[in-house]
């Protein structure tokens, strides 16, 4: 298959959000009362500016009243697949939120969440046939903790053709992408299939999964399910989550692993999947803890820049510009706190970063991952002619790495300013650098 531009960088948000230049409480509300109101569109210019590529709105669509969670309920209990939840805009509103998008030159990609519906959805009231059933044929959910949504049954090849007639809906409409929940429990069949009837309405549709874990795969196996391995959905996919090594990174956040056992996994992608794969490289999102609550500064500076360097594709979920602490509260109004936004020069990092990231060397060059003996990430990309070497210091304090480079003075190419390289070493101070090298 042909991958979008392996330098692609996608940036998260719940469309109702805060409107910009005004605080909102935890109901929502203003200080004056008012409902807030504008939604994702007042940062569109500002999400452009931090470099990214594409906008991924979490679902738009109505949200099911039993069982719900919450107040609000999970978005991803979804009513009906074809409409727009009136408390997020209208259609037009969102044709025009597409529009605007493609002007500034930004892509749109929406969550598609096929494997469970609303207890009463559209689909759960015209075709209860379509529906997994416990052993007294109640339409039910797989997962118990789940109490708020029911599982569709893709035996049913009638379900096959109405679920895949909504992603071509919303794909005439304009969207270019879909964030696949849970893809790896849909069959592959059925992925590759909406694949092809996409591609005949863009051929650069942008498909993303939501890839699981090594655990995650052997529990459900074990329980009689069938879930995709990462293998298999690259069959179908442009991009999959970084599961397979996520708990890894969690670890080394929490101080129960090793930033070298982390980044062994990232390096042992290369062999492990296609020759073009590609990884959506985020620190958090609304099922993860945010960085930020575990290390500040220059650790946290170095980490969002490695997290931007590492092969693929950057994903930023919405606060993560700013330092936000908190995992999101998917069943209440809970609002990014903006008040922190570029703290230390987090936003102009990513920006940074973004540009860099659109090298050559980055979208097609050689890579490798280089351990080192201290917390210190090594990453390189090279050709013949050059290399780009990244160095993210991820402790406290001045470090000297070795490196098989020339002596002499090179331009930093995040901060601009000059490092040396005196007998083979350079002394890492607690900033990132990343050079340009001649062979």
């Amino acid at each position: 298959f042909t991958n979008p531009p392996k330098y692609t960088d996608i940036t998260g948000y719940v469309w109702l959000e805060n409107y910009s230049g005004k605080d909102a409480d935890k109901n929502g509300k203003y200080d004056n009362g008012e409902k807030k109101v504008k939604g994702v569109k007042v940062y569109l210019k500002r999400i452009k500016d931090l470099g990214e590529d594409i906008l991924y709105l979490l679902p738009i669509h109505p949200i099911g009243e039993v069982n719900r969670k919450g107040r609000i309920g999970s978005p991803y209990a979804i009513k009906n697949y074809r409409e727009v939840n009136p408390d997020y805009g209208s259609l037009d509103d969102f044709i025009k939120l597409i529009n605007d998008c493609h002007a500034l030159g930004l892509k749109v990609m929406i969550d598609v969440v096929f494997n469970h519906t609303a207890p009463d959805s559209y689909l759960a009231e015209k075709h209860p046939e379509w529906f997994f059933k416990d052993a007294s044929g109640k339409i039910c959910g797989k997962n118990k903790d789940w109490w708020d949504i029911v599982d569709l049954d893709f035996n049913q090849k009638e379900l096959w053709d109405e679920l895949i007639d909504t992603l071509c809906y919303w794909a005439k409409l304009g969207v270019d992408g879909y964030r696949c929940d849970v893809a790896p429990l849909l069959p592959l069949a059925f992925w590759l299939k909406a694949r092809s009837e996409l591609k005949r309405i863009n051929p650069d549709f942008i498909m993303l999964a939501e890839s699981t874990d090594l655990n995650c795969i052997r529990w459900m196996r074990n329980d009689g399910y069938t879930i995709l391995t990462d293998n298999e959905c690259y069959e179908a996919f442009d991009i999959l989550y970084d599961y397979d090594i996520f708990y890894l990174y969690q670890n080394y956040l929490n101080g129960s692993g090793s930033l070298n056992a982390w980044l062994e996994a990232a390096r042992q992608q290369e062999s492990r999947y296609p020759v073009n794969y590609i990884k959506a490289r985020g620190l958090s999102n609304h099922d993860q803890e945010r960085a930020a609550k575990y290390i500040k500064g220059n650790k946290l500076f170095n980490l969002v820049a490695l997290n931007s360097f590492f092969k693929g594709t950057t994903f930023i979920y919405a606060g993560d510009e700013a330092a936000n602490t908190f995992k999101p509260d998917l069943f209440e109004i809970d609002l990014v706190d903006w008040k922190t936004l570029n703290q230390d020069g987090l936003s102009d990092l990513i920006k940074t970063m973004s540009e860099i990231k659109k090298h050559p060397l980055c979208v097609s060059g050689a890579y490798d991952i280089f351990l080192e003996q201290t917390e210190i990430a090594h990453l390189e990309y090279w050709n013949k002619e050059e290399k780009l070497i990244g160095l993210f210091n991820l402790s406290n304090d001045n470090v000297e790495v070795v490196l098989k480079i020339k002596d002499g003075k090179y331009l930093n190419l995040i901060d601009q300013k000059e490092v040396i390289i005196k007998n083979g070493k350079l002394v890492l101070k607690t900033n990132p650098v990343i050079i340009n090298v001649t062979r």
